[in-house]
């Protein structure tokens, strides 16, 4: 656990961290700020648990500097020292998330035991965060067996051909995408993607924008329909999109390709 220690009164702050055994109580490095914008720089410059602060300073004082944290969503906790029992600073220390209030002078290893407190508290729930994530991970690593499970009952060329059947019959959609032809086959679609590239020697996603523009050029070409209108015909409500990427497949323009092709 690292701590930083905030105090204008150097010699306090000095002594504080030279006769604390800090090793004791859970902090194995203790920086020193002795104005808010030093400690901003020391929470810009490093990773710290916990702040111990002094609340009257001049200018900005302890109060300033949480709120700080906490507008600059810093995962720290902090501890007030200070020599006046104000409820309206306690109210707001409290708003702001503060651990603790201490009134000095105090004894150092009170200090040390309220500092040993929240530093074990901190690392508790450090541990159910890491928990919670392993949690989530097994359960995600569950759920892809099981998907593919599901999938293995269909062959690989099997599981494609649905794929690029229901592709087909959904070109009309601006939803369309590797996730909703992965929740259609109920598979994982890292896996169904990756089988989909091995049948079809493309991805979904490129298979799916290639169809869609084959079909909004026959639409140009055969149907009386505008290219806004195809546009929307082929799942994309946003004609300045629709119009750069068709061109990037035919050269030209959706209205140009039309009005060559009726032309011919």
């Amino acid at each position: 656990m690292k701590l930083m220690i905030l105090n204008d009164e150097k010699i306090s702050a000095e002594t504080l961290k030279e006769e604390l055994e800090w090793e004791r109580y859970g902090i194995d490095e203790v920086r020193l700020a002795f104005n808010v914008e030093q400690a901003r720089n020391v929470f810009r410059e490093h990773a710290i648990d916990i702040a111990l602060c002094d609340i009257e300073m001049p200018g900005e004082n302890g109060i300033d500097f949480l709120r700080w944290m906490r507008e600059e969503n810093y995962d720290a906790e902090c501890i007030f020292l200070t020599c006046h029992a104000s409820f309206s600073y306690a109210q707001e220390a409290v708003k702001l998330g503060c651990q603790d209030y201490i009134l000095i002078p105090a004894r150092h290893e009170d200090i040390g035991n309220a500092v040993q407190k929240v530093a074990q508290r901190r690392r508790e729930n450090q541990e159910m965060q890491k928990l919670g994530e392993y949690g989530k991970q097994w359960l995600d690593s569950k759920k892809e067996e099981l998907l593919e499970k599901q999938g293995s009952r269909l062959s690989p060329g099997e599981i494609v051909e649905e794929s690029v059947r229901f592709i087909r019959e959904h070109l009309e959609s601006d939803q369309l995408s590797v996730n909703e032809v992965a929740n259609h086959c109920h598979l994982n679609p890292i896996y169904l993607n990756r089988i989909f590239k091995k049948e079809k020697g493309t991805s979904i996603s490129q298979f799916i924008i290639r169809e869609k523009m084959e079909l909004a050029a026959r639409l140009l070409k055969d149907s009386g329909l505008t290219a806004q209108n195809v546009a929307e015909q082929v799942g994309y409500p946003n004609y300045p999109h629709f119009s750069t990427t068709f061109k990037k497949y035919y050269g030209c323009a959706p209205a140009q390709y039309k009005e060559r092709a009726e032309k011919v």
